[in-house]
C-alpha cells in the first residue's frame, strides 16, 4: 500500500504572526495618538531627566539621550544584555554620582527631593567622619588631646577647647600658654579647612558683672573675637572664611548645677563646615 504523501506547510510566515503585528501596530497608534494629544511640562520633565540621571545613572550605561539607551534604542534585541546593563549603571551610580552635585537642582520633583537630601547629608557624615580622624590624629600629634575634643556632624567637624584653657576667669585676654595652643590649631584649620569656619565662645550661668563685661554674652563675644583676631593676625587662614559669634550660657553641654558641668560650659568651639559658606 503508497504511502499517503506529507502535505508542505504553506508558504510564508504562520497565520497567528500576521495577527499579532496588526494587534502591534494598532498599540503603538493608540500610544502615539495618546501621546499626541498629551503636553508635556519642559522643565519638569529635564529636572526629572537630570535627578534619574545623577541619582541612578539611567543613561550611564549606554548614552546620554532617551533615544541612545542601551536598552532603548535597540528594543527587545537588547534584553539578552539585560545584566550587563544593570551591573554598568550600578557601577556608574556607585562610582561616577558625587552627591554634592545634586544641589545644583533647585526644584527637584515631588519625592525625589527628600532622597537627594538623604543621599547627600549621609555623604556628608561619610565625609566629615574622615576628616575628623584627620584632625583627631593632628591633634594626637600636636600633643593636644587632653586639651581638645574632636567631634563630628553631617555638617561639620567641631574642635572644643576648655575655656579654662585659655583665658583666665572673668577675662577674654589669651593667656600665653593658649598662644602655643592656638599656633597648632592655626595649622590643622589651614591644612583641613576649604571654606568657612565658625569660632563660638561659650560661659557657663553663673551671673558675671565687671567694670569690662555687663553679662555672660558679652563675656564670650569678646572670647570668640579674641581667638578670632590670634588666628587672624597668627595664620594665613582667610579673614572672609571666619565667623565668630558668644553664645553666653545659652548652649550649655552639661549641667550647670556642678563644678566639673559648669567647667565644660565655658569654652570655645571651632566648627569646620562643609567647604561652603
Amino acid at each position: 500500500m503508497a504511502k499517503k504523501r506529507e502535505e508542505s506547510p504553506p508558504p510564508g510566515s504562520p497565520a497567528w504572526m500576521a495577527t499579532f503585528s496588526d494587534l502591534m501596530n494598532l498599540l503603538l497608534c493608540f500610544f502615539v495618538l495618546l501621546f499626541s494629544m498629551s503636553t508635556i511640562d519642559e522643565a519638569k520633565l529635564a529636572e526629572i531627566v537630570a535627578a534619574m540621571n545623577s541619582s541612578f545613572s539611567v543613561f550611564d550605561g549606554g548614552a546620554s539621550a532617551i533615544g541612545d539607551g542601551m536598552l532603548i534604542s535597540n528594543g527587545v534585541s537588547q534584553l539578552n544584555e539585560l545584566s550587563e546593563y544593570i551591573n554598568s549603571t550600578g557601577a556608574a551610580a556607585d562610582s561616577k554620582t558625587d552627591p554634592k552635585d545634586l544641589q545644583q537642582y533647585d526644584n527637584p520633583p515631588e519625592g525625589v527631593k527628600e532622597q537627594l537630601e538623604e543621599i547627600l547629608e549621609e555623604q556628608n557624615l561619610k565625609d566629615n567622619e574622615q576628616l575628623a580622624e584627620s584632625v583627631a590624629e593632628s591633634v594626637s600629634e600636636g600633643q593636644l588631646a587632653d586639651q581638645i575634643e574632636v567631634t563630628f556632624t553631617a555638617q561639620y567637624v567641631q574642635l572644643t577647647m576648655k575655656g579654662a584653657l585659655l583665658f583666665d576667669s572673668g577675662s577674654a585676654e589669651l593667656k600665653t600658654d593658649a598662644e602655643a595652643v592656638l599656633d597648632k590649631v592655626g595649622i590643622i584649620l589651614m591644612h583641613y579647612s576649604q571654606g568657612l569656619i565658625e569660632i563660638e565662645g561659650h560661659t557657663d550661668d553663673v551671673p558675671i558683672s565687671n567694670s569690662r563685661f555687663a553679662d555672660n554674652e558679652e563675656l564670650s563675644s569678646a572670647r570668640a573675637l579674641a581667638v578670632f583676631y590670634y588666628l587672624v593676625d597668627n595664620t594665613a587662614l582667610d579673614p572672609a572664611n571666619l565667623r565668630h559669634e558668644g553664645m553666653g550660657e545659652r548652649a550649655p553641654i552639661a549641667d550647670n548645677s556642678t563644678e566639673e558641668g559648669r567647667s565644660r560650659n565655658r569654652r570655645v568651639e571651632i566648627r569646620i563646615r562643609n567647604g561652603s559658606r
